[in-house]
């Protein structure tokens, strides 16, 4: 079974190795031209103290979040097919960026906000590095793990929302620590895909991938600052 139509990004169709490899190589370049935006927009995001809707509830800005978030995401599945696709999906990379910059201040309040930033980055680098590694050598087909990380990411969306209105710093760590491994597992999955033939198109295959980079980035960003940040 070929197809997953658990979120985006995760459809495509088999191809030939020749077809594969190419499909890898546009990835990971696209993967990691994304990371320029994304950069440029928490720059700004941070230089400007951009929130979404600041003066609004939590919810109304986690709804207004996925609205756009969701819009984008459904703009690049139709161009995906052409070189319009690149540039929604750059797009969609500074927006994603501007919403890193909330929590990026937060981080860059510790005296050690900045180590932090970048132990962060480097983690969120090792886990691709390993989970790419496993989904190109490895012979074991984890396709299977498609429907229980979907569970798990309702699971998580569920966890953020009652966390909204009971605030429980044990529920917001066990959501961070079950994000990483949700997310990494994916990342896991959505190599595999397109190693494997299951995803054809590049553009969609940087999309989820990117995703998987991002929450994981997050989440371990979000642990050290509560573990680790050292305030002024």
């Amino acid at each position: 079974m070929n197809e997953h139509p658990y979120s985006f990004g995760r459809n495509g169709a088999v191809a030939t190795a020749e077809s594969r490899n190419r499909v890898l190589r546009n990835v990971y370049w696209l993967l990691a031209l994304s990371m320029v935006p994304t950069v440029l927009g928490a720059y700004v995001g941070v230089v400007t103290g951009f929130s979404l809707f600041a003066a609004t509830s939590p919810a109304m800005s986690m709804l207004a979040f996925f609205a756009i978030a969701f819009g984008f995401m459904f703009a690049i599945q139709r161009t995906k097919d052409s070189a319009v696709g690149v540039f929604v999906l750059l797009g969609f990379t500074f927006f994603m960026g501007l919403m890193l910059s909330r929590m990026l201040s937060f981080i860059l309040g510790f005296s050690n906000g900045p180590s932090l930033i970048m132990l962060a980055f480097g983690g969120t680098g090792v886990i691709f590095a390993a989970m790419a590694t496993v989904a190109t050598v490895s012979k074991r087909d984890f396709s299977g793990l498609g429907k229980w990380l979907f569970v798990g990411v309702i699971v998580l969306l569920l966890a953020m929302v009652a966390n909204m209105f009971l605030h429980l710093t044990a529920l917001m760590l066990t959501v961070s620590v079950m994000a990483i491994v949700i997310f990494s597992a994916y990342m896991l999955f959505d190599i595999q895909r397109v190693v494997r033939g299951g995803e054809t198109n590049y553009i969609t295959a940087t999309l989820a991938i990117y995703l998987d980079l991002y929450n994981v980035f997050v989440n371990l960003l979000a642990l050290l600052g509560i573990f680790g940040g050292n305030r002024n």
